[in-house]
């Protein structure tokens, strides 16, 4: 009986033994290959992973032509091979196999793309998203020739070879796998798979609100200065705090530029002072969209309340609504409170001890960081609360006075954690990919550049494009991004746009071969940063990659510019359709987008004629004219277009300064 269960005890071990030596045995691959997972077509295709097997062999057989790859196995555990693939096809499996064999199933041959930006590329059909129609486009998601990998937002301060993927890895299209994807990459895989039949695997690996310089390698930033003392700073082990320091020392030189802080007693918040010099503007408003065109700094905002009698020595509030970004409020002279942050409503207590005469003093010294400015309409317009529930209004005319220009300080530090670092999402969510195959790289992204950093972006951009294709070692990979929507609300007159400033700079970036731009500048909403109508970005996306790489003979693109001069008063504007002809939509043709400029620089609205392709553009304010812009606002009327109903993209013609 002893020896019957030292029998027993002894071939226990040894089957737990064996257990654990194909537990340890088992080849491992990068997360994200799997099941399911799309190789691209007619490519040599690294192939890797780690093995428990130290110096042994690794054999990986492919179905598709019923070939074995044999590879050593480093001493660090390490293997690669590369498998020829063919046209594409499938389903297919392959098997590796180091001692212990693994089997790859439901495997497709076909073309995979690479889907990055911020949220825009990132919405997805429902969650968050909700785009348009997007239940009955879910319930229609049958596709088992597309497929769907999810990358997880995630950074780094070094490139990284490790990633995560979510919902299993990749998988086929389907009502209950679709919903939380991206919807733009979904639309351009589906126009492509129905148009070719091409089997297509989608990368998408997006992050919301995130700057192109985050996507961008260290190498990439290198030639940029601006960036160098940022990259270095990653690796310091208390980036927080060398950001507070840096914020505190340049909150200092804001300070001390600060022209309405010249003196306690004179300055701009005190109770009585001449502002017979000051600027007229409407409370509630933006002062960079009424006054100062993209300007970012100090400004300081005065108004003088006649007060009724029965108010005088009492307890009152002041509520001013919504200020962008920081606001210190002072009445009649005396502090009442101050708030940081774009999206705080300001509500002050005004005590009896400082409303004591019948006309109120109220000045405000807003600072504003980047992008718009001022105090402008919230959910509370500004007005003053009085005894009994009475109110005064603040809505209207106030005065205003620049204090300073943040052009005239150092740039503000870059903040040092989350995912707005510079090479912090290269790092973790490109940099993982970079031996893998793709066809090529589609891209939405560029509204959290609009601010201070729109000037660079026609450097970044390229910068970005050249760095991914030496990542993926193959020159001119095909990169189609897209232009921004038309955003904010429309303006009646021509005035600076840091929106169409960016749209230039994507514009510019076509001069590289093997690029693409969508333009939805006609399909975006002026209250929604995310336009629902991702179905038609999608397809004009796809319509670049069928006519480039698919030979298909179709209209991809809008009308371009291709020659202009002056013709007495007119100027004379010729265009190529990329079609048959040009299209001017009968909306609005006064307007139209197009604006008219002499030698003063000062734009006018234009009236267009139209003769086949070609444009006749004038404006009666403008006897000579000089320049001519198209679509130059951030919500702009776009009505030039090819038969195909794809829009051209705004443009101008002079290279005067853009905060004109």
């Amino acid at each position: 009986m002893k020896i019957n269960n030292y029998k027993k005890m002894i071939l226990s071990l040894i089957l737990g033994f064996a257990v654990v030596s194909t537990v340890q045995a088992k080849v491992e691959l990068p997360a994200f290959m799997g099941d399911n997972m799309v190789l691209q077509q007619k490519e040599k295709i690294k192939f890797w992973g780690s093995s428990t097997f130290p110096n042994g062999r690794v054999k990986v057989r492919t179905s598709w032509n019923n070939k074995s790859y044999e590879t050593q196995v480093s001493a660090a555990g390490q293997w690669e091979v590369y498998l020829e693939t063919p046209t594409y096809g499938g389903p297919f499996q392959i098997t590796i196999d180091d001692g212990d064999r693994l089997t790859l199933n439901n495997i497709l041959i076909g073309e995979v793309w690479f889907c990055s930006g911020q949220s825009n590329m990132e919405m997805p059909l429902a969650g968050w998203g909700q785009i348009k129609n997007y239940q009955q486009e879910i319930n229609t998601a049958n596709f088992p020739n597309i497929r769907i990998l999810q990358i997880p937002k995630s950074t780094s301060t070094r490139p990284t070879s490790n990633t995560k993927v979510e919902a299993g890895g990749w998988n086929a299209v389907t009502p209950e796998h679709i919903p939380e994807f991206s919807a733009t990459a979904y639309f351009f895989a589906r126009e492509i798979f129905e148009k070719t039949g091409v089997p297509v695997g989608l990368i998408h690996s997006s992050w919301g609100g995130t700057i192109i310089e985050a996507w961008m390698s260290a190498e990439a930033l290198s030639p940029f200065e601006q960036y160098s003392s940022a990259i270095n700073k990653l690796q310091h082990s208390d980036v927080e705090a060398v950001y507070k320091q840096e914020m505190e020392e340049w909150n200092d030189l804001v300070e001390q530029a600060d022209k309405g802080k010249s003196d306690v007693h004179s300055g701009w918040l005190a109770k009585q002072i001449d502002v017979s010099s000051w600027h007229n503007i409407v409370i509630p408003s933006y002062y960079d969209k009424e006054l100062f065109p993209g300007m970012d700094g100090v400004i300081y905002f005065r108004k003088e309340i006649k007060l009724p009698d029965h108010w005088i020595g009492k307890n009152i509030k002041l509520i001013l609504g919504t200020v962008d970004d920081n606001d210190i409020s002072y009445v009649n002279g005396q502090f009442v409170g101050q708030t940081n942050g774009y999206n705080q409503i300001r509500k002050y207590s005004i005590s009896k001890n400082i409303n004591n005469q019948s006309t109120l003093s109220v000045a405000v010294r807003v600072f504003d960081g980047a992008g718009d400015g001022g105090i402008y309409a919230g959910s509370e317009n500004p007005r003053l609360e009085g005894p009994n529930g009475e109110t005064l209004s603040l809505v209207g005319e106030w005065k205003c006075n620049v204090a300073l220009d943040l052009k005239q300080l150092p740039p503000m530090p870059i903040q040092l954690d989350g995912p707005n670092r510079p090479t912090v999402l290269f790092n973790a969510m490109v940099q993982p990919f970079v031996d893998f195959k793709i066809k090529g790289a589609i891209w939405y992204q560029g509204e959290s550049n609009t601010d201070y950093r729109e000037a660079s972006y026609k450097e970044l951009l390229p910068a970005l494009i050249k760095d991914w294709r030496q990542q993926w070692q193959t020159e001119n990979m095909p990169f189609y991004f897209v232009q921004l929507a038309n955003y904010k609300e429309k303006l009646a007159q021509p005035q600076a746009s840091t929106w169409a400033s960016l749209r230039e700079t994507q514009l510019a970036t076509l001069q590289m071969p093997n690029t693409g731009m969508v333009v939805i500048a006609d399909i975006g909403e002026a209250g929604d940063i995310h336009p629902k109508n991702k179905q038609e970005v999608g397809r004009r996306l796809a319509l670049i990659a069928l006519h480039k790489l698919y030979g298909k003979k179709i209209p991809y693109s809008g009308p371009f510019l291709k020659k202009w001069y002056i013709k007495g008063n007119e100027a004379q504007l010729h265009f190529d359709p990329i079609g048959n002809k040009l299209v001017l939509q009968e909306f609005n043709k006064k307007s139209g987008g197009f604006t008219v400029a002499g030698k003063d620089q000062v734009f006018y609205p234009a009236e267009i004629k139209q003769q086949g392709n070609k444009l006749i553009v004038s404006a009666r304010e403008v006897a000579a004219p000089v320049a001519i812009r198209y679509g130059w606002a951030d919500n702009p009327d776009l009505v030039l277009y090819n038969e195909a109903g794809l829009p051209a993209s705004p443009f101008r013609t002079d290279n005067w300064n853009l905060e004109k």
